[in-house]
This record gives C-alpha cells, structure tokens and sequence, in this order.
C-alpha cells in the first residue's frame, strides 16, 4: 500500500465503522482516517465515539461539522444502534444526504455472550447475542449496500468482523459462535450478490484479540493479538487492486499467548 500525506490511498473515499468508540473499531476507525478516507463513526456512546474523532483530529486537519454529524478532522460522530433498523435508516439516509456516497462498510460492532452451557441460556441473553451480532450486520447492509450500488464505476468494500469462534467448537459460548458462524455465511453469500456491482464483501476472523474493554485474564497479553493487527488487515482489504479481494482472513497470534 502506498500512501503519501498528499496522495493516501482512500482521499475522498467515505467509510463507516461501526462500534467505532473503542477497541478494535476505534483502531479500524483510526487507520481508514489515516489512509484518507472521512470516516463516520457510529456507536451507542457519544462519549467513546467522541475520544475517538478527538484522536483522529489529532493526527490530521479539521473540518466543520453540519446537521447530525459532529467532524472532527476526517470523521463523524453519529450515534446509532445497530439492533434498531429506523435507527440505522437514519443513519443511511444522513450519509446519503450528506456524502452521496459510501466507500467502505466495516461492521464491527459485536458483544460476547453469557458463559455457560446453551441449555441454561436464558432466551434473553440468546437475543441480544444475535441481534447485535448478526441481526445487526443484516441491518447495516441492508440499508447502506443500496447507496454504494448506486456509486457506479466506484470499487465498493464491506468487512465483517467474525472470530475464529465461527471457525471452531466453542464450548459454553454456543450463541457467540452461532452469530460468527452465521456472520460466516452471510458474508461468504453477500459476496456473491455484490460482486457484480464492483462491490467486495470480506470477511476477517481474528482469534482473542487484548483490548482494555476486553481482557483475558491468564494469558499473555502481549503475546495476543493487538486491536491495530485487525486495522492492518482491514487496511490491506481497501487497498487491495481492483482486479482481486481477499474474500476471508484468519487471523492468529504468532505464539500461543
């Protein structure tokens, strides 16, 4: 990828991340901002998404914000929860207004569930699991794909980030591992309806990944992967050529942490 401060790779480009506040959206958010592309963060805490722009303002020039979004340097802060369709409605619909296009779509946003075996999972826990995890991507695509469909003779990117729990067995963690394995196979079908619309459906399945929001205690953190190894490879998905995609990334710690 080659990337200069006059020239990046995605100047003039619009992307979306959701779960932009923190941990590894906000890394994602961080490095699509670096590369040039205004980038519109999107979450349930104002608070987070906040400390996020603030970061990216930081690191490049700063704009001026108008209507619901809030700029900071080469973002946007739109609050919107993925499990509430009107909710990202509006938000589709800002970014039409507003942009009149959408480059990359980074669905990030995700919880993991209660522990336990799946017979004592209470119907509850089930649902939030699912709604946020893959109800929630279903949303987002199903209300932004139409705006990059409508960028004829622009490449269009959707990354969905999965786990490798969509992989493998995952023991007391079955609603977690459905909604990956269902992110899976959404993605793989996606991708096969956009691509003729230019438009390249990834999908990038890390093992446990340190954040501050989500430690593992008993393993060695510095051993596991980094927030900022997820950006890199949503960074080499954006500014693949043209002609080809990386349609599915795996990815692990060198040594077992």
């Amino acid at each position: 990828m080659t990337s200069t401060a006059s020239n990046p790779p995605l100047a003039g480009q619009v992307a979306v991340v959701t779960g932009a506040g923190r941990g590894i959206g906000r890394a994602i958010a961080l490095t699509l901002a670096e590369l040039g592309s205004h980038t519109v963060l999107c979450g349930r805490s104002r608070e987070a998404l906040e400390q996020t722009a603030a970061a990216i303002q930081r690191s490049g020039g700063g704009n001026s914000g108008r209507g619901l979004e809030k700029v900071a340097g080469k973002s946007s802060v739109i609050e919107c929860d993925v499990t509430d369709l009107q909710s990202v409605e509006a938000l589709a619909e800002h970014i039409e207004r507003t942009f009149h296009r959408l480059d990359i779509l980074v669905n990030n946003a995700g919880i993991g569930g209660a522990g336990g075996p799946l017979h004592q999972l209470s119907p509850d826990d089930w649902d939030r699991v699912l709604n946020t995890n893959l109800r929630g991507v279903y949303y987002c695509i199903r209300s932004l794909a139409p705006l990059m469909i409508n960028s004829k003779g622009r490449n269009g990117h959707i990354i969905n980030i999965s786990s490798l729990a969509g992989k493998n067995a995952l023991p007391n963690g079955a609603a977690y591992a459905a909604s990956k394995w269902g992110l899976n196979g959404l993605t793989y079908s996606v991708a096969e309806e956009l691509r003729a619309h230019n438009i390249r459906v990834s999908v990038i399945c890390p093992g446990s990944v340190h954040t501050e929001f989500s430690p593992h205690p008993g393993k060695n953190a510095e051993k596991m992967l980094q927030a900022a190894d997820v950006a890199h490879a949503v960074a080499m998905i954006v500014t693949q050529a043209p002609q080809s995609f990386a349609s599915e990334i795996l990815l692990r710690p060198t040594q077992k942490p």
